[in-house]
C-alpha cells in the first residue's frame, strides 16, 4: 500500500537530482553487504582451507560451437547485449526527468512523450535479457575455467546482481504499466518516486557490470598470482572503476537520445497528418537536445578514462595510443566528426522552424568551417604505411606539410573547437524562439561573446606553444587547460542563458516545418554512435593483449592475439548492422500499439 505526501517542486527536483547519489550509495551498501557476508564465512571456514590461485589454463580449458570461433560468437552476444543494455538503462533516466517537467510546467505532452519513449524502450528489454541470458550460458559453456575463478573472486556480489536484475524487472513494468493509474494529482508524485526507484536500481547494475570489466583490465584485491586478498569492496574500486562509470553512464543517455530520436524522425517520415509530424518533430528535436547534451562532456570523461589507463599501465596505454590500435583512433575521429556535423546539421535544419532564427544563421557558415577545418585535422594521421620509393618521393616518413597535423597537440584544438561550435549551434538555437527582455541583455551577449573569444584564443594556444615548443609533460598538462576552457564556455552559456531567458518573449515556433533531409540527420546519429561503441569496446578489450585478467589469467586459447584491424572492422559492422535491424524490430512493435484495424462493413440484409 502507498503512502504518500504531496511534494513541492524545489524538493522534488532535489530528489531527483540524487539519482546518482543514490545509485551509488547503493552500491557501496551492497558491496559493504557482500564484503561482510564474505569475510563472516571465512572466518567460520576451517582454517585449512587455502585459497585458490588463477588457474593455468591450458587447451583443455576452452571449448568451441563447431568450427565457429568461440571469441567470434561471444563477441557479437555481448556486443548487442551491451547495445540493448546502454539503451534501456538511458531511457528511464531522461524520461523521468521530462515527466517531471511536465508535472512541473502543467504542459500534457511532455508526460506524452515521457510515456511513449518507455513504450520504445519496453521492446528492448525483454530483449536485452535474451541476450543476456545468451552470454551467460555462452560464457560458461565456452570459457568455463575462466568463468568458475571469476565466480570465485566476485562471489555473493553475483547473487546481489541477480537480486537487483529482478528488482529492476519488476519496478520498470510497475512504472510503465501504473502511467495511467497515477498519472494525476499526488499520485504523480508516487510514479515519479518509481521512476526515481528505476534509475537507481539500473545505474547500480551498471556499476557492478563495470567492476567485472575493469577487474579483468586492472585486478585489485588479488596477488601476483592472482589469489583473493582483499573483500568484495577492493576488488570492485580498481583504479578504472570510477573512470568508466562516468564514460558508460554519460555514453548511455546520449546513445538512449540518439535512438529514441530515430524513432522519432521514423515517425515523423510516416505522419499522415501535419499533426502527426509536428508532434515527432517536436520529439525528434527532445531527443537530438538530449543526445547532443550529454556527447559534449563525453570526450573529457574519455580523456579521464585513458589517462587513467596509462597511470595504471603505461604498456597498455602505448598499446591503445601508439602501437596497432593507433589507427583505429582515426576511425573514432571519423565517427565522432560525423556525430558533431549530423548534429549541428539538424540544429541548422531547426533553426528555420522558428522566426527568430534569422538573426542568427549569418553566424552558421563560421561555424561550418569552423567543423570541417578541425574535422580534417583531427582525421590526420600521424604516420603512414609507405613503400621505400614513396618514402623518398615524399622526402620521409611525414609529410612537411601535414605532419604537423597528425600528433596530439593539433588534435586536441581541432576536438575541443569541434565541441565548442556545436555547443554555439545548440546555443543560437535556443535563442531563436526567444526574444530577450532583461535590462542587461547587451551586457550579457557581450560577457558571452567575450567567453567565446578568450576560451578560443587559450585552447589554441596552449595546443600550438606548449604542444609545438616544449617537453611531452608540458604537452599533457596543458590538454587539462583547454578541456577546462570548453567546460567553461558550456558551463557560462547554460548559466548566462538561463538568466537571461527570464522573462522572455516567446516567438512562434512552426513544428513540423524542418526538412526531410534534417531528420534524415537524426538516422546518422545512431547509426555513428553504435559503430563508435563498438570500436571502443574492441579497444578497451584489445589493450589486454593476450590476458583474460590483464597479468595474472593469461589466453591460452586459439585465439590469444589481438585481431586486426580488418578482421575487427567487419566483426564490429556485423554487430552494428544486427543492432540497427533489432531496432528497426523494435520500432515496428512499438507502431503496432497504434495500429487498428478498420471496421468489416457489414451487408445490408437482403
Amino acid at each position: 500500500m502507498f503512502t504518500y505526501i504531496k511534494l513541492r517542486s524545489p524538493l522534488m527536483s532535489v530528489f531527483l537530482l540524487l539519482v546518482v547519489f543514490s545509485s551509488l550509495t547503493l552500491t557501496t551498501e551492497l558491496a559493504w553487504s557482500a564484503d561482510t557476508i564474505i569475510e563472516t564465512a571465512e572466518q567460520a571456514a576451517d582454517a585449512t582451507i587455502e585459497k585458490k590461485a588463477a588457474p593455468r589454463m591450458g587447451p583443455s580449458d576452452y571449448r568451441q560451437i563447431g568450427s565457429v570461433s568461440s571469441r567470434a560468437f561471444v563477441w557479437v552476444v555481448a556486443q548487442l547485449h551491451l547495445f540493448l543494455a546502454a539503451f534501456v538503462l538511458a531511457v528511464p533516466l531522461f524520461v523521468t526527468v521530462i515527466e517531471w517537467i511536465g508535472v512541473k510546467t502543467g504542459d500534457q505532452r511532455y508526460d506524452d512523450m515521457a510515456h511513449e519513449f518507455m513504450k520504445v524502450s519496453m521492446t528492448a528489454y525483454s530483449l536485452t535479457a535474451l541476450f543476456g541470458g545468451t552470454l551467460a550460458f555462452s560464457l560458461f559453456l565456452l570459457y568455463p575455467t575462466f568463468m568458475a575463478y571469476m565466480m570465485e573472486v566476485f562471489g555473493n556480489q553475483v547473487m546481489v546482481y541477480a537480486l537487483l536484475f529482478f528488482l529492476e524487472s519488476g519496478v520498470l513494468y510497475i512504472y510503465y504499466y501504473s502511467w495511467y493509474a497515477l498519472r494525476y494529482g499526488n499520485k504523480k508524485y508516487v510514479h515519479l518516486s518509481l521512476g526515481v526507484l528505476l534509475n537507481g536500481v539500473g545505474t547500480t547494475l551498471l556499476f557492478v557490470a563495470n567492476a567485472w570489466a575493469t577487474f579483468m583490465m586492472a585486478p585489485s584485491g588479488v596477488d601476483e598470482a592472482g589469489v583473493v586478498t582483499g573483500g568484495i569492496w577492493d576488488i570492485m574500486r580498481g583504479p578504472l572503476w570510477n573512470p568508466l562509470n562516468l564514460h558508460r553512464f554519460v555514453a548511455n543517455i546520449a546513445f538512449g537520445g540518439a535512438v529514441v530520436g530515430a524513432y522519432a524522425g521514423y515517425k515523423m517520415l510516416s505522419a499522415r497528418t501535419m499533426a502527426q509530424r509536428a508532434h515527432y518533430d517536436w520529439m525528434g528535436y527532445t531527443s537530438n537536445f538530449i543526445a547532443v547534451l550529454a556527447f559534449l562532456p563525453l570526450p573529457f570523461a574519455g580523456y579521464w578514462l585513458m589517462a587513467e589507463i596509462y597511470a595504471y599501465s603505461q604498456q597498455m596505454g602505448i598499446t591503445a595510443m601508439g602501437g596497432i590500435l593507433a589507427w583505429l583512433f582515426i576511425v573514432q575521429a571519423v565517427l565522432i566528426g560525423t556525430i558533431l556535423l549530423a548534429a549541428n546539421y539538424y540544429l541548422w535544419n531547426g533553426m528555420s522552424r522558428c522566426e527568430g532564427s534569422k538573426r542568427y544563421t549569418w553566424l552558421i557558415k563560421y561555424i561550418a568551417v569552423t567543423l570541417v577545418g578541425s574535422f580534417l585535422i583531427w582525421v590526420t594521421p600521424h604516420t603512414l604505411i609507405l613503400s621505400a620509393k614513396e618514402i623518398a618521393d615524399l622526402g620521409g616518413s611525414h609529410h612537411p606539410l601535414l605532419g604537423p597535423f597528425g600528433i596530439m597537440p593539433a588534435k586536441n584544438i581541432a576536438v575541443n573547437l569541434m565541441l565548442i561550435g556545436t555547443f554555439l549551434s545548440f546555443q543560437l538555437y535556443r535563442r531563436s524562439d526567444k526574444e530577450i527582455t532583461v535590462a542587461w541583455a547587451g551586457f550579457g551577449n557581450a560577457l558571452m561573446a567575450a567567453i567565446y573569444l578568450v576560451a578560443i584564443a587559450n585552447v589554441i594556444f596552449l595546443g600550438v606553444y606548449y604542444g609545438y615548443y616544449t617537453n611531452t609533460v608540458y604537452k599533457v598538462g596543458s590538454s587539462v587547460a583547454q578541456v577546462m576552457s570548453t567546460l567553461i564556455v558550456i558551463i557560462a552559456g547554460v548559466t548566462i542563458d538561463t538568466m537571461m531567458f527570464k522573462g522572455a518573449k516567446n516567438l512562434p515556433v512552426t513544428w513540423g516545418k524542418i526538412s526531410n533531409r534534417g531528420v534524415y540527420a537524426l538516422f546518422a546519429l545512431p547509426i555513428a554512435f553504435t559503430w563508435l561503441m563498438a570500436l571502443m569496446g574492441y579497444v578497451r578489450s584489445s589493450v589486454r593483449t593476450h590476458w583474460h585478467v590483464y597479468t595474472v589469467i593469461k589466453d591460452n586459447s586459439t585465439d590469444n592475439f589481438i585481431p586486426n584491424i580488418g578482421y575487427a572492422a567487419n566483426m564490429m559492422t556485423v554487430a552494428t548492422v544486427a543492432f540497427l535491424i533489432l531496432i528497426l524490430f523494435i520500432f515496428w512493435v512499438a507502431s503496432l500499439s497504434e495500429t487498428r484495424q478498420a471496421v468489416p462493413v457489414q451487408k445490408s440484409e437482403q
